[in-house]
């Protein structure tokens, strides 16, 4: 099931924490209510790592990662970097990266096989990413957005993209990612979806403003729980479709 959650009176959790299948790194200095619904979901299953990057507790918009790796900015200090290589499992690569673009968590969206990358990154730092996170690249737009990691949350089982993006787009990336994309929103109506919503390929964690329909679409789309993917199609997407015209 997906959890609700807020980090100091903010539902935008995906800025202050970050999920993968090998780790979860949150933010340091938020309320013991904030950790304890990470660690009761997930403490049994994969580490999680309290931590900031550059002195910041954007962690989930500064670094990207997936079970292979975990790219944080280049002002990472050596501390940090420290910090969080020791907490985590030894199969995953961590490096630093020299990129103008540097929250990455912005500008790029990954599963554990594919990353989608912001059309102006770097080739060293595409090169880079394919190399630690072993994942296949490709420069796109969200609906016509260029921050891909803002407007998309991605899983292996499925991935949740921007409201407007369109049925050809969805269909385009759908075959490029080789999972189930659905356009929809978190928080009550937000398109930032990488802001309000962390996902891996058994649990979901969303902004405490999030209403039980985009819960549900959440939960079906990332197939968390026992969730039925057609219901999308069905029942919810009258529901959706209508806060969109």
């Amino acid at each position: 099931m997906a959890v609700r959650a807020q980090f100091e009176n903010s539902n935008e959790i995906g800025v202050f924490s970050k999920l993968t299948n090998t780790y979860c790194l949150v933010a340091i200095g938020g309320s013991e209510n904030f950790y304890s619904v990470f660690e009761r979901e997930l403490s049994d299953i994969i580490p999680v790592v309290h931590s900031s990057i550059a002195g910041c507790r954007i962690v989930g918009r500064l670094s990207i990662g997936n079970r292979h790796g975990l790219l944080l900015p280049n002002t990472t200090t050596d501390q940090e970097l420290q910090h969080i290589r020791n907490s985590l499992p030894d199969t995953v690569k961590i490096q630093r990266v020299e990129e103008r673009l540097s929250a990455l968590g912005n500008v790029i969206a990954c599963n554990d096989y594919v990353a989608l990358v912001h059309p102006d990154l770097d080739r060293e730092t595409e090169e880079i990413l394919a190399d630690v996170l072993k994942v296949e690249v490709f420069r796109q737009t969200l609906a016509s957005n260029v921050l891909v990691g803002s407007y998309c949350s991605l899983s292996n089982q499925g991935g949740l993209v921007h409201p407007r993006t369109s049925v050809e787009d969805q269909d385009e990336l759908s075959s490029l990612l080789q999972i189930p994309l659905v356009a929809g929103t978190v928080n009550r109506g937000s398109d930032v979806i990488g802001a309000g919503l962390v996902v891996n390929d058994w649990s979901a964690f969303c902004g405490l403003d999030t209403t039980s329909t985009e819960l549900s679409v959440i939960e079906s789309v990332f197939k968390i729980g026992d969730a039925h993917p057609s219901s999308i199609a069905t029942t919810m997407r009258a529901s959706l479709v209508e806060s969109m015209t």
